[in-house]
């Protein structure tokens, strides 16, 4: 902090004493142009001015170049003090200052005619000039942060800082005292102006913040202005257009002057960030303005020479208004030109989005697939907007998946979301990059892309059916192989159970019955034994071969039906609940069965279904419920599902990991697999009474399963 008050105080002492000074040599420049300048001339800053007879004075013509150059200063010392007074504790701030400073002070001819009869204080001013040539290279190289960007450019900038002391100990002329071609001066300036550029260039893409991208644009705004005025009034000055008269003189003398300021007053604007205005409208209104001039004067120019000649024998008077109600006429067509293109220049064709969409018709009247369309259409708003990146995504089982994009580095820019809503509903979003970090779309923009996402929509809706339809089908194609699998894997426990447990044992009985047709003659006694062993090993197999069967279907379904088939199961269950009950001095578990009406016919799929969800729920309940009562529902929905529901009022077990996670357990599993196979759903819940509460909601026919899936898909 107290290196940079001592800045500070080191730049307010320069900027006052180089004040005092420049002041002090107003009256001798006054003099001096009165003397000798306008009259005799003063080398490259006052030529020989031609005093036309009537017009004005050399007196009145000093007093106008001394206004010029004095109004030109105090308009560069003002925003100096205005950096200095607001932004002089930053770094930045302080350079922006000692430059506006020294090139106010040495640009305008002032101070060094008007110190020509002074050594020192012309030696003073050549520093300054030096000052001010380093300090506009270094605020350059160094703007907006502070920093080298890139770090091989401060290698460079010693190099300027050696050509500038080398100027100043040559009397500002090093080009002349070393005999340097004038070739060589203009390949130094232009690769010292180009080092400029690119060094901003380079940290506005790479480096900068959006606030100090902003700064930036205010800067390269003024300087584009300087540079471009700078260029065509010096243009002005060649004999071909200036007459060399005084007055002449004085016109381009404060037009080059003018054109600098926008030097100061843009510099202000970006070092004082805090109070930035949007800059994108001003140039727009500048690039517009200044065609439309260029362009009227031209049209001017070349309507006076033709009708000139063409009527040549009319009155100079009426050409002249023939050629200015001629460029009336003509002013407002091409000023709406203009603005059109200049406006689709730095912002695209928002102000044209039917035509925008007339052309996106014709390309989508070829055969494209959706994704191709949305392509096309995120093609077509960057294009048309002149945006780095667009995206659209939609969602993807709860995920936002991009389908279609243009442009690149989609996690490199700040992006704007705008929702496609097709039919009431948001089926994706449009991801739009700014022109620029920082830049807000405008209305005009918006309103493009609210008239395109209204033509998005339905393809957005095609792309995401299909993209359903593409999951349904690897959906389909898994269930297909987890079908085989489960098929094969079936098979393969059946065949082991076949070929390792009933064939050794029918083997074994065909064995045993051959064994005992031996002895039925020779030990009628053994064969009898024989035979009732025969039987029994007979009648554990036929046993084994039932529970196989069992697994495979429950015969209580076939023999009972679902109801009755559920009924003994509550029955069996009934016991070891009343054994439980007992030993706990606990109240029995009771069974309920409530079926709404009569059940239709089911697929044979959807009874084994309900029976093992509905045992495997009451199990549950015998188990880990503590319950006094468990009720089993049954219903037919109106849209052709079944709806089983079962619930008990116990105290559920926290520790049972079925009823506290509701997760894992195996059986937990078992119910939603069955439940999902044939295309319904199971669920679980805690009640708040306690008691747990299992349901699901199962198809009667394969049709409605399709269709619902569908639906839920679309």
């Amino acid at each position: 902090m107290k290196t940079t008050r001592i800045y500070m105080l080191l730049v307010t002492v320069f900027f006052l004493s180089t004040a005092a000074l420049y002041i002090n040599c107003i009256p001798d420049y006054y003099h001096a142009l009165i003397d000798r300048c306008i009259t005799s001339g003063c080398g490259l800053s006052v030529p020989v001015l031609e005093m036309e007879p009537g017009g004005v004075s050399v007196q009145q013509t000093a007093l106008w170049l001394v206004l010029i150059d004095v109004s030109f200063t105090m308009l560069f010392y003002a925003s100096a003090a205005i950096i200095l007074w607001k932004g002089g504790r930053e770094p930045m701030g302080l350079l922006g200052a000692l430059a506006l400073v020294a090139f106010g002070t040495t640009f305008p001819s002032l101070s060094f005619v008007g110190s020509e009869g002074t050594p020192l204080l012309k030696m003073w001013f050549l520093g300054v000039s030096t000052v001010a040539w380093t300090a506009i290279s270094l605020f350059c190289l160094l703007f907006p942060n502070g920093a080298f960007v890139p770090r091989w450019s401060r290698y460079a900038f010693v190099l300027i800082v050696i050509q500038n002391l080398a100027n100043l100990f040559t009397d500002g002329s090093m080009w002349a005292y070393y005999g340097l071609p004038v070739a060589s001066q203009f390949v130094w300036f232009l690769s010292t102006v180009s080092l400029l550029i690119y060094s901003q260039v380079h940290r506005f893409r790479n480096v900068s913040t959006p606030e100090q991208r902003q700064q930036t644009k205010w800067v390269v705004y003024g300087v584009t202005i300087m540079f471009i005025g700078f260029a065509i009034i010096t243009l002005m000055f060649s004999p071909v257009v200036n007459d060399g008269t005084a007055i002449m003189f004085i016109w381009l003398n404060a037009a080059l002057h003018v054109t600098l300021t926008a030097l100061p007053i843009t510099l202000t604007l970006a070092l004082l960030r805090r109070r930035l205005w949007d800059i994108n409208p001003l140039v727009n209104r500048t690039i517009v303005y200044g065609a439309l001039t260029l362009t009227i004067v031209l049209l001017y120019a070349a309507a006076v020479l033709y009708l000139g000649k063409v009527l040549s024998n009319w009155n100079p008077l009426i050409v002249s208004f023939i050629v200015t109600a001629l460029v009336a006429v003509v002013f407002a067509p091409i000023k709406e030109w203009l603005q059109r293109q200049v406006n689709r220049m730095l912002k695209g064709r928002h102000d044209d989005p039917y035509a925008v969409l007339l052309e996106l018709g014709v390309q989508m009247a070829e055969p494209l697939a959706p994704e191709a369309m949305l392509e096309v259409i995120a093609g077509k708003v960057k294009e048309a907007l002149r945006l780095p990146y667009v995206g659209v995504t939609i969602g993807v089982e709860g995920q936002e998946t991009v389908i279609a994009e243009a442009g690149e580095g989609r996690g490199q820019h700040e992006l704007q979301a705008f929702p496609v809503v097709h039919r009431g509903r948001t089926l994706g979003t449009v991801y739009a990059a700014s022109r620029s970090p920082g830049e807000s779309f405008s209305a005009e923009d918006n309103l493009f892309l609210e008239v395109l996402l209204r033509h998005a929509g339905p393809l957005v809706n095609n792309a995401d059916m299909l993209h359903a339809m593409r999951k349904l089908a690897e959906d389909l194609q898994e269930s297909r192989e987890k079908l085989v699998l489960a098929r094969e894997e079936e098979r393969r426990q059946i065949r082991n159970n076949l070929h390792d447990d009933l064939a050794p044992r029918l083997a074994a009985l065909a064995l045993n019955a051959a064994t005992a047709r031996k002895f039925v003659e020779r030990d009628p006694a053994a064969a009898i034994a024989m035979l009732d062993e025969l039987r029994q090993t007979i009648r554990s197999t036929v046993g084994d071969i039932r529970v196989l069967v069992h697994d495979l279907r429950p015969p209580a379904l076939d023999e009972l039906g679902l109801i009755g088939a559920i009924r003994t199961r509550m029955d069996e269950l009934s016991k070891p609940a009343l054994l439980l009950a007992g030993e706990e001095s606990a109240k029995p578990l009771r069974f309920e069965l409530d079926v709404d009406g009569t059940l239709p016919a089911l697929r044979a799929a959807v009874e084994v279904a309900v029976y093992r969800i509905v045992t495997e729920s009451m199990v549950n309940t015998v188990k880990h419920a503590n319950a006094s009562l468990c009720r089993v529902q049954l219903a037919v929905l109106e849209r052709g599902w079944l709806y089983v529901e079962i619930s008990d009022d116990g105290a559920s077990n926290p520790q049972h990991p079925i009823w506290s996670g509701m997760s894992s357990g195996i059986g937990l599993m078992s119910m939603r697999e069955r439940a999902a196979e044939i295309g319904g759903e199971c669920g679980f819940e805690r009640l708040e009474t306690g008691g747990m509460r299992v349901w699901a909601q199962l198809p009667l026919n394969q049709a409605e399963a399709s269709k619902d899936k569908g639906e839920k898909l679309a």
